[in-house]
């Protein structure tokens, strides 16, 4: 845990490489698990949704069926995708969406909401680039040993949970230590937990529950009714475990928070827990800065020598398998084998870093046989077992493709931390010197005719001026000759390459 004024990073090493990467910055803390009294603002039967104003920018999307918890029946078997989900696998503690299946037809979504309705919604999906949040009315609390749902009546155990006597002790647990009505699902991390910790968990959850009632018989939407934990103790209520070998903070502060939590929840981890003070930077030290800096480039070397090329747009994002400076020691065929085996790892390791969501293209390199295509595909496919956030992947074509998706949680990490380069626009690339000079004289005949003086000061990147003084200035000379007025070529190296400026002077 890096914590510096204003942002928190969080990494989650494993055999020394970052498997899972969060960062939160002041202003922009994750709001996925908020509680809000909402104001509908519009219903749309054609979508069968409704915008929801909880007081964001944007106003957040509900489905119909995120609206009516009578319709549906919770399934026992769906209980592991909600406990998963719930404990931070897809960011620390966003709440969790339920396996259901219909009792009867949904209803229509203006027979259920209507225009200017107060609702009590948590927000499932974090707004992401022009999209508004996803809201939901089956409200779900994530505690350290158990999930509570206070808008249904049920209690279940992950499906992790193999063993049935102790599936059997954490129900009874539950059910003993439940008040009355609401839902609760045991995570795995009960799983030999004392029932007395167990116990208090359940009612702390029922205590922030009752608060979040009260708050919402006072308050006036659009309201903020409950607020998740920041990142440093979600993280850590969410994925400090038996796994977890050391857990490293280096911020005095945070460490003594961590610890007085962890001596509360988790006694037995406490002892994980190290304060780092050393001069040189945490991230630095594990490696850690070199990886974010690397899952910022477009080309991802292999150790092999051959390399990746990850190209995101808003439609999808695909990656190039390319055999680069790998000429192999054997036939050709099982110098492309080694390369795309080594490349299914490594993109699957880029997902998870780099956080990409939605359709993924994979353009292996081609495999005339098919047993080595059948290779690639379970390689890459036990890669992603790693992966928490839910992808679905087709087997490779005889062209090369694989064809994927991976569940979109929060932005990307290079929408975090980068911008559009303000010089290419986000294309990529940027024109040639001769083009943006051709660009100028085109310029000049549409503008210098209209403006008063008897010279031309063009304002241009030195490399533009470059291609003026010498291969164009033929072109120059002409351009000047037909304006009849003098052209004057000033450097200014701090313009994009892309641009210039035209004045007239005298």
């Amino acid at each position: 845990m890096n914590i510096t004024p204003g942002e928190t990073r969080i990494a989650r090493l494993e055999n020394g490489a970052i498997s899972e990467l969060f960062i939160e910055r002041a202003g922009d803390q994750q709001i996925a698990g908020n509680i809000y009294q909402g104001l509908v603002t519009r219903v749309l039967p054609g979508m069968q949704a409704a915008f929801v104003d909880i007081g964001l920018e944007k106003a957040a999307f509900l489905y119909v069926s995120d609206v009516i918890p009578d319709l549906f029946e919770d399934m026992e078997e769906d209980e592991e995708d909600e406990e998963a989900e719930a404990t931070g696998t897809e960011g620390p503690s966003r709440p969790p969406r339920r396996g259901r299946r219909w009792r009867e037809p949904l209803p229509k979504i203006e027979n259920v909401v209507r225009e200017g309705q107060t609702i009590v919604v948590q927000v499932e999906k974090e707004p992401i680039r022009t999209k508004g949040a996803r809201i939901t009315c089956h409200i779900s609390l994530p505690g350290r040993y158990v999930v509570m749902m206070p808008t249904v009546n049920h209690i279940g155990v992950s499906r992790r949970v193999g063993s049935y006597e102790e599936r059997q002790r954490l129900r009874q647990i539950i059910t003993k230590a439940r008040p009355g009505k609401g839902g609760f699902i045991a995570r795995t991390m009960s799983v030999g937990a004392a029932e007395e910790s167990i116990t208090a968990d359940v009612q702390n959850l029922q205590s922030i529950w009752n608060g979040v009632y009260e708050k919402q018989e006072r308050a006036k939407p659009p309201a903020l009714l409950y607020q998740d934990m920041g990142l440093v103790l979600r993280s850590v209520r969410d994925l400090m475990s038996n796994d977890i070998d050391q857990l490293v903070i280096d911020s005095e502060e945070d460490y003594k928070e961590v610890l007085n939590f962890m001596r509360q929840f988790m006694p037995d981890l406490a002892n994980r827990v190290e304060l780092y003070n050393s001069e040189v930077p945490l991230f630095d030290v594990y490696g850690i800065e070199t990886e974010i800096n690397r899952a910022l480039g477009k080309k991802v070397w292999l150790k092999s020598g051959g390399y990746i090329i990850i190209d995101s747009s808003e439609a999808l994002t695909a990656i190039d398998v390319n055999t680069g400076r790998f000429v192999g020691r054997h036939d050709f065929e099982e110098t492309i084998l080694q390369t795309n085996l080594e490349a299914a790892n490594e993109i699957a390791y880029q997902l998870r870093l780099r956080n990409i969501g939605g359709i993924i293209i994979i353009d292996f390199i081609d495999m005339e046989r098919y047993t080595n295509r059948q290779k690639v595909f379970y390689a890459l496919k036990d890669a992603l077992r790693k992966d928490k956030v839910r992808t679905t992947i087709s087997k490779i074509s005889e062209l090369g493709l694989v064809e994927m998706t991976r569940k979109r949680t929060r932005d990307a990490l290079t929408q975090m931390i980068s911008e559009t380069c303000y010089a290419c626009g986000g294309k990529g690339h940027v024109k040639t010197p001769l083009t943006v000079t051709f660009e100028l004289f085109r310029e000049l005949k549409r503008t210098v005719p209209h403006l008063n003086g008897r010279a031309v000061v063009l304002y241009v990147h030195s490399r533009v001026a470059q291609v003026l003084f010498n291969e164009a200035r033929g072109h120059l000379d002409e351009v000047e000759n037909r304006l009849k007025k003098r052209i004057v070529v000033e450097v200014v190296d701090s313009l994009p390459m892309e641009k210039f400026d035209i004045v007239t002077r005298g």
